[in-house]
């Protein structure tokens, strides 16, 4: 029988093998990470073969490609990189993947073809499959932005960013798009990354219980698979392959209020007095579309805005960030700047015919500029010195998706992936759209990562020095580098409040560690019981902002009467007490890819109970959050893993403890939500604030849950810029009835600490306490006062209870 692969040939860290029609290519670019190239019917749908052409990622860093061990024996193929090995067989085309333990990563055939691809009757569309083996006991989590339970597997996924409004708690696709996977199986874990912006598709083990089916509109496939055995370890080689988050401006971390609505500066000082006299910390107000002038990118109307300079800096004085929106589409109207340039210097995406492609969004018409393209992205760079020249610092992108309410000449969507033409799918631009040397199907889904990084980059150059932020509706793999995420246009149900959960932490899982829901949800009415509960949650979204469109019910915090409004000052507060841990666990983020929000089998990959947990979350390691997620509850149950857990509702440690595995009833009534402590874990918080100021926090207090040993880390700077750092580790260790605490801190940030206090929880009687001020015993919890230069504290005589 002929071989389906029978020549090789290796150079540069590549092994490129082929067939006669079939190639593959093969590298290793980070240590504990395979890349596959498949290009099935490659004599028909490259110029190059059998040799690949080099592909340009919009996801992929460049990764210098690490030396391939490559040998033959009979018909295998056995290649080693990275620490991982291939065993490719010549005849089948059959493949697998395992790692330095000889542990299965993934196995499967080779990638396969469509008819229509050898006809050449479109070079512009094709058809390629990829079946991986799907272990029965194998959970997928991730895929980025999703709806439905934490484990997608049997589910069937689109990845075609798409404008679904309003969203159900079925809506597939969504707005973002990365083909990531986060493999869970046996108590290991792994990752599958197939790196396709074209339009795909993605069975996971539900038409075929034995497989994952991936189908691309595109010629390859181009799969990654990531070793890790923890999924934090396969989140950070995910993260090195496609870039993680720059740290945030510490104000993007604080409340956000947004409605579309607020029509005039005076909207916007009438709400930012409403949360000022009623003690409601804010840091910034998000302007929809009404501040612009015919909803014409880069410009205010002045009737609105008579000076956007004075008030954004009035603003500013009250320590509140003004955020606008920017949206994709350019008006095409003839005297207006950017589209005069625009059309001048061929920055816009072309129909398949040639001529420019005109649509309607809120402009109409509109014009979409070309973002895949380098000299468009800095062009626009350029256009944000409109708003950046009146103080703006932060930008949220909308309608990326590229959303296009309609184009002139193109037909309804056919259902074929396989028809090109002028073909739409959604509320989009069509198939066959032309973006430089691409066309638009292979394109869409990068269409707002290349969008971000252009809004980051004006950013940058019109603040010099300090830290640019940007929040995307849309986006693909590798997002995170340039904007966070936010999930779009949910609905004020209770339904959608539970679904921010899991969705949340797939993104997380999917490199997006800030990310967010609107709180309150955007379409439809609120109520107070609704948003209260949903800021109670929302104080630990890694982005926090009440945002709502026009013609619902208003849902600042104090539209609900003084009840509710004494619920979501609290939580409001919560949030700003939480500030030096978040901004932690943001600069974790920036540094490991590691998620913010995290499903409890992140930490608990073999806890078959904690894969079924998608109402909880872990807030970092150490923190486990139950939100109550249904309407006139005043209680629910409590899954805690493995360990001691402390009961620390509304962030207050009450001393008492519980062992896990176990589920447990909890009182929740509805200015209360279930939060746990884990044993050994150190969780930093301050004193709230009305805003916030600087991340070198003058007042600190340590709530230490006792364990074996003890860990915790706060890092600390400015808040903004690329000024002196500090990063304070907090660590503790027994011998016999002796705990000893150390505190070591490293850095050049002098230290701005005027107080700082030690719960412990967890302790019996304690007989003596060297190194603080002050300690006494309240109840089931230790308080001890501290120097604010302490480094070693020790217990003696202590009683573990």
């Amino acid at each position: 029988m002929t071989e389906r692969f029978s020549q090789f040939e290796q150079s540069e860290g590549h092994l490129a093998v082929w067939g006669e029609q079939d190639a593959l290519d093969i590298s290793a670019p980070l240590s504990g990470v395979l890349r596959l190239r498949f290009l099935p019917d490659a004599l028909y749908t490259t110029f190059r073969y059998p040799r690949p052409p080099r592909k340009e990622s919009f996801a992929v860093l460049d990764h210098p490609p690490l030396p391939l061990e490559v040998e033959r024996r009979e018909g295998t193929l056995h290649v080693q990189g990275g620490g991982l090995t291939l065993q490719l067989q010549l005849q089948s085309g059959d493949w697998e993947v395992r790692d330095a333990a000889g542990h299965t990563l993934a196995l499967g055939p080779v990638a396969e073809g469509h008819p229509d691809n050898a006809t050449q009757r479109c070079t512009s569309v094709h058809r390629s499959t990829l079946h991986v083996h799907a272990p029965p006991d194998a959970a997928y989590l991730g895929f980025g932005e999703k709806v439905g339970p934490l484990d997608k597997r049997g589910r069937h996924l689109t990845f075609w960013n798409t404008d679904n409004f309003p969203t159900g708690i079925d809506t597939d696709p969504m707005y973002v798009s990365i083909p990531f996977t986060l493999v869970l199986c046996g108590g290991r874990a792994s990752g599958l990354f197939v790196d396709e912006p074209w339009r795909m598709e993605v069975d996971v083990a539900g038409r075929d219980p034995e497989r994952l089916t991936w189908q691309s509109a595109g010629p390859e496939m181009d799969l990654y698979v990531l070793a890790g055995d923890e999924p934090a370890a396969v989140v950070e080689r995910y993260t090195t392959l496609t870039g993680r988050h720059a740290l945030p401006p510490l104000w993007a971390l604080g409340a956000a209020q947004s409605r579309w609505g607020y029509e005039h500066a005076d909207h916007v000082r009438d709400v930012v007095e409403g949360f000022r006299i009623r003690e409601l910390p804010l840091d910034a107000v998000y302007l929809d579309i009404d501040y612009m002038e015919s909803y014409k990118v880069f410009t205010w109307n002045r009737q609105r805005f008579p000076d956007p300079a004075a008030f954004v800096q009035e603003m500013r004085e009250q320590g509140i960030q003004i955020v606008p929106i920017v949206d994709a589409g350019v008006k095409a109207e003839p005297g207006y700047v950017p589209y005069e340039e625009a059309l001048r210097d061929d920055l816009l995406v072309r129909t398949g015919r040639g001529d420019v492609l005109v649509g309607e969004v809120w402009p109409n018409p509109a014009v979409f500029p070309d973002f895949t393209q380098p000299d468009v992205r800095d062009w626009w760079a350029g256009k944000m010195r409109g708003l950046t020249d009146v103080g703006i610092r932060g930008v949220w992108t909308d309608m990326n998706e590229p959303a296009c309410f309609q184009v002139a000449g193109a037909a309804p969507d056919s259902g074929e992936m396989s028809q090109a033409g002028a073909v739409l799918e959604g509320k989009t631009l069509p198939y066959d759209a032309q973006h430089g040397r691409r066309r638009h199907l292979e394109v869409h889904n990068a269409y707002a990562l290349c969008m971000n990084r252009a809004v980051q980059a004006g950013l940058s150059a019109g603040h010099p020095g300090e830290r640019p932020f940007v929040i995307s509706r849309a986006g693909y793999a590798g997002q995170q580098r340039y904007a966070a995420t936010w999930t779009g246009d949910n609905v004020s149900s209770w339904d959608h409040l539970a679904l921010s959960v899991p969705m949340l932490c797939g993104l997380g899982v999917s490199g997006v560690a800030l990310c967010g829901s609107d709180v309150g949800g955007f379409a439809g009415d609120t109520n107070g019981e609704l948003l209260a509960r949903w800021s109670q949650l929302g104080a630990f979204y890694p982005f926090m902002r009440n945002h709502s469109v026009r013609d619902v019910a208003m849902q600042e915090p104090w539209r609900f009467g003084p009840r509710w409004l004494e619920v979501i000052r609290a939580a409001l507060h919560w949030r700003y007490e939480l500030l030096p841990t978040l901004y932690t666990l943001m600069w974790q983020a920036h540094r490991t890819g590691a998620p913010i929000l995290r499903p409890l089998p992140y930490h608990y990959p073999g806890d078959r109970a904690a894969l079924g947990c998608n109402d909880k979350f872990l807030f970092g390691a150490g923190v486990l959050v139950a939100p109550v997620l249904r309407p006139g509850a005043t209680g629910r149950e409590v899954y805690l893993p493995a360990g001691d857990w402390f009961a620390f509702h509304n962030l207050q440690g009450k001393g008492e403890r519980f062992s896990g595995p176990q589920t447990l009833r909890v009182d929740a009534g509805p200015d209360t939500i279930p939060v746990f402590l884990r044993g050994g874990h150190a969780l930093a918080l301050t004193t709230a604030a009305q805003h916030t100021t600087s991340a070198n926090w003058p007042e600190l207090t340590w709530h230490v849950a006792v364990g074996d040993e003890i860990h915790g880390e706060l890092y600390e700077d400015a808040g903004n810029g690329d000024g002196p750092s500090r990063r304070t580790t907090l660590r503790g260790d027994w011998a016999g009835d002796t705990l000893t605490l150390r505190r070591r801190e490293e850095g050049d940030l002098a230290s701005g600490r005027q107080r700082e206090q030690l719960y412990l929880y967890g302790l019996g009687e304690v007989q003596r306490v060297t190194g603080a001020t002050h300690w006494q015993q309240e109840g089931p919890h230790l308080v001890l006062d501290l120097a604010t230069d302490w480094q070693t504290l020790t217990l003696s005589g202590v009683r573990r209870d």
